[in-house]
């Protein structure tokens, strides 16, 4: 770590996981509250020896570099804290606590808190679970709910969270009918299995559908039980806050909200397996099976029918149905499935990408559907997902968690990464720009037309790139206005300027020639202030955003979005100190 990385941190970084600290006299009170925050959401860091100025309309100049005295003794006291009762849990190892030195006599302390593991979240301060534990969202740190806490402890029970007895609960809570469909495909998918001589409790109990605690001697269903097999009425008389949904967007006509429901309607018992079935049934009708045999044997399962059912299975096995509120939603829309479920991301997203690892917080729900031939173990499913989307040459899907909401939300595409008609709109749209439209760029550009926007985390997943290096290329695109960055606190999402005209139509020789040659016609009045802000450059290569702003006439944001253009360009680029004594450097032979 140096110099180059926090500079390139304060300028692209992703606001919502850095926090920035003046740090005068010494290790911050705040600082706890931070690192609570970021070990319970997706992580951060945290940079002492920088003061940020909330006030300013502009990144760059929201930074500013102070350092910090004696940075040893507060790396020392910061240690001396962590390893107190200050906080419940140090996630951190030695190297994720530097001193940096950022330029001479200027050190600044970089602290990165990585994401707690789900068996050791909350991660609290001051010895109080319910009033020491923060996450982080758009605004800042924030202090959680007691129902966010009461969900962590649930996801660091290794047992998951379908296995507790239901009290007062008994098999005549059982809908028979349901009960005996799921048996009959069991025996399917299982011919021969000693399973299918056992009664209803005994074959409920191998699932964990039932139990005995063996110390108390209760017995009763389990909230796998209830919940996958029960009548409606008793589940919604435990679980009076969760619903089912499912709606159809495709095919609408004149002002109809949805073409077709599954929700609540008296007509099917309310329990997971019939609404699972019911939605799978839905999602796959119109999803093509080419006929294919494997020996005497057909074979009609195709990536897109795995797809789904994985989806839909992790919907079901990952949802936490404790949580005020919950809604297992599923909807079908023009080009993409989109699966909701209630709780939070047990693994980080990258993570779970990669595959390799799961932890279901319904177990026992997860097993009744593996015998039935729906979902996989060690962490399969995601990738098989992934897989089928490249196999079928389909966007990647999008994986996301909603803090507000309290909600994990998948989106299924089923439209290829560059459909013609995106490129052919963003071709026109681009007219005849000089711009350079990289692969990665028109990628870009393709998934916020589509999606209606897009996020940093977003672009990692389907760039295959870190937080910084999608931050530097939404950073041009938003230079030269073909992305429109609208920032939440702390959040960014960007969204494609459909009114985008560039500033420098018109300049077929180059800028420098339109420089020297007049301005051609055709050229709009932002081209004009983009050439003047060129023009004062040359003359006074020290010039700072600051007096650009105050000769143009124009607020200092505005000034930067000329120079984002101008070094989108090849006509500038930033030389020197980022915070003393910088300059601008004229590129020659870029015209």
């Amino acid at each position: 770590m140096d110099k180059i990385y926090i500079d390139e941190l304060l300028k692209y970084g992703e606001h919502i996981n850095l926090e920035c600290k003046r740090a005068e006299k010494g290790v911050p009170k705040s600082i706890w509250e931070t690192y609570s925050a970021f070990a319970n959401t997706s992580g951060g860091t945290i940079i002492l020896g920088v003061n940020e100025d909330l006030q300013a309309d502009n990144w760059d100049d929201r930074f500013s570099v102070l350092g910090v005295r004696n940075p040893e003794n507060i790396v020392k006291d910061f240690w001396n804290t962590i390893n107190s009762d200050k906080v419940n849990a140090c996630i951190l190892k030695d190297e994720n606590v530097q001193i940096v030195e950022y330029d001479k006599q200027i050190n600044v302390v970089v602290i990165q808190v990585p994401q707690a593991a789900y068996n050791i979240k909350p991660v609290y301060i001051n010895g109080n679970v319910y009033k020491g534990t923060f996450k982080r969202n758009f605004e800042g740190d924030y202090h959680c709910e007691e129902g966010e806490v009461n969900a962590m402890i649930r996801d660091a029970n290794e047992d998951g969270n379908d296995g507790n007895i239901v009290e007062y609960y008994t098999m005549d809570d059982i809908d028979v009918t349901t009960l005996k469909n799921y048996r009959n495909e069991f025996e399917n998918h299982n011919i021969g299995h000693f399973y299918n001589q056992l009664d209803d409790k005994e074959f409920l109990r191998q699932f964990g559908g039932y139990t005995i605690d063996r110390a108390t001697g209760k017995e009763g269903l389990t909230v796998a039980g209830l919940l996958m097999f029960g009548k409606g009425l008793p589940i919604r008389e435990r679980f009076s806050n969760l619903r089912m949904d499912y709606i159809d967007k495709t095919n609408l006509i004149g002002d109809m909200r949805y073409s077709d429901r599954i929700t609540y309607d008296g007509t099917w018992e309310n329990n997971l397996y019939n609404f699972f079935r019911r939605v799978l049934a839905k999602l796959t009708m119109d999803l093509k099976r080419p006929f294919k045999l494997e020996g005497l044997q057909r074979n009609d399962d195709t990536p897109a029918h795995k797809a789904v059912r994985e989806a839909l299975t992790n919907s079901v096995i990952h949802a936490d149905f404790f949580l005020s509120g919950s809604v297992l939603r599923i909807e079908k829309h023009e080009g993409c499935f989109c699966f909701r479920n209630p709780g939070a991301l047990k693994l980080p997203i990258s993570q779970i990408y990669e595959g390799g690892s799961s932890k279901a917080r319904n177990p026992r729900m997860q097993n009744m559907l593996r015998m039935i031939g729906f979902g996989e173990n060690l962490g399969s499913g995601f990738p098989i997902i992934l897989d089928a989307c490249k196999q079928e040459q389909w966007r990647k899907p999008d994986l996301d968690e909603n803090s507000e909401t309290k909600e994990v939300h998948l989106k299924l595409w089923m439209i290829s990464m560059f459909p013609k008609e995106v490129t052919d709109y963003i071709y026109n749209l681009l007219g005849d720009t000089k711009i350079n439209t990289t692969k990665e760029s028109l990628t870009v550009l393709s998934v916020a037309y589509v999606e209606n926007g897009v996020t940093n985390q977003r672009l990692q997943t389907i760039l295959e790139k870190n937080s910084l290096e999608v931050a530097k290329l939404l950073k041009s695109l938003t230079g030269v206005e073909l992305l429109i960055a609208e920032n939440r606190g702390r959040w960014t999402t960007y969204k494609l300027n459909t009114d985008f005209k560039t500033s420098l139509v018109g300049l077929p020789n180059g800028l420098s020639n339109g420089l020297s040659n007049g301005l051609p016609n055709g050229l709009s009045n932002s081209g004009q202030t983009t050439l003047q802000v060129f023009s004062l450059i040359q003359k006074n290569p020290h010039i700072t955003r600051k007096e650009l702003s105050e000769k143009i006439g124009i607020s200092i944001t505005s000034i930067q979005k000329h120079i984002d253009k101008l070094r989108l360009y090849g006509k500038i680029e930033r030389g020197g100190s980022s915070t003393r004594g910088g300059y601008w450097i004229i590129l020659p032979g870029k015209n």
